[in-house]
């Protein structure tokens, strides 16, 4: 029961992680590999807020710092993505370089050592069928589905997101119609990152603020993307479950070193047998020959 309830719960952080990645690359394609800053940016912006300005309540904290987050993602693309926009390597180098900076200019900066820490939404734990579960991993799987939920509503049901989803799908035909292709990235990518930004500060309530996190953080998000297809978000649930499980069984059964080697193989593997992933639109290795 133990490896089932957390089997879940660590598949929805794995999806919460991966989430912002996807959005972006499925509908401007491009491959942000900033992902883990922003999501590292997102918590430290919260605890700033929380201890060095402490005359506002938490909830607003958050509130700002996720905005905040996505403001830094439009200007990122605003500013740098937009100009070699279509150049796939140039993109890739681009945001990995942009990523790089931010995070090593928060190491420079002062975010260093394990005393950097979110408070929790609700503390405590609970026994669920016989397993101690604490309150705030309840919350991230509560918080997450309702997130892939709205995510749904709003990209199904709203003018925007049916524009982004119009984007997604075929490029040109939405240009056509007059849909702006630099604004629906611009969104994207504000989106993507507000959603980096609030999965680290639902998931690192749970640890520290710590530089690392964003690069394990880009790794488990390329993974899951990977596996799943990229581009598809529901493929990087589908994945985020079977690394979840995969990850959660090694940690039972061999130990949690081995974690992150989990999630690499399963990049191997996937390329070796289906390199578009489980729901991937990318040609296959026959269908280029």
């Amino acid at each position: 029961m133990d490896i089932l309830i957390y089997g879940i719960i660590n598949s929805i952080i794995l999806a919460l992680f991966s989430l912002g990645f996807t959005l972006v690359y499925s509908i401007s394609r491009v491959p942000n590999f900033a992902h883990g800053a922003l999501y590292i940016t997102g918590g430290y912006l919260a605890w700033i807020f929380t201890n060095k300005i402490a005359a506002l309540p938490y909830p607003l904290d958050v509130v700002f710092a996720v905005i905040l987050t996505a403001v830094i993602g439009s200007l990122i693309y605003q500013f740098i993505i937009i100009r070699i926009r279509g150049m796939e390597i140039s993109e890739i180098i681009a945001t990995y370089a942009i990523g790089l900076a931010i995070l090593e200019g928060l190491r420079w900066g002062g975010l260093r050592g394990m005393t950097f820490t979110l408070p929790a939404f609700l503390p405590g734990s609970v026994d669920l069928f016989g397993v101690s579960v604490d309150y705030q991993r309840l919350i991230i799987v509560g918080v997450g589905i309702l997130i892939f939920f709205l995510l749904y509503v709003f990209t199904h049901f709203t003018k925007i997101g049916l524009a982004l989803r119009g984007i997604a799908q075929d490029e040109r035909a939405s240009m056509m119609l007059g849909i702006n292709s630099d604004m629906t990235a611009l969104v994207s990518l504000a989106i993507g990152s507000a959603l980096a930004g609030f999965a680290a500060i639902l998931i690192l309530p749970l640890g520290n603020i710590v530089v690392e996190a964003g690069y394990n953080v880009l790794i488990f998000a390329i993974a899951v993307c990977v596996i799943g297809g990229l581009g598809s978000i529901g493929g990087t649930i589908l994945a985020s479950f079977i690394i979840g499980f995969a990850q959660i069984l090694t940690e039972a059964f061999i130990s949690t070193h081995y974690q992150m080697v989990v999630a690499l193989l399963a990049i191997i593997i996937t390329l070796l047998i289906k390199p578009s992933g489980i729901f991937g639109k990318q040609k296959e290795l026959e269908e280029r020959v």
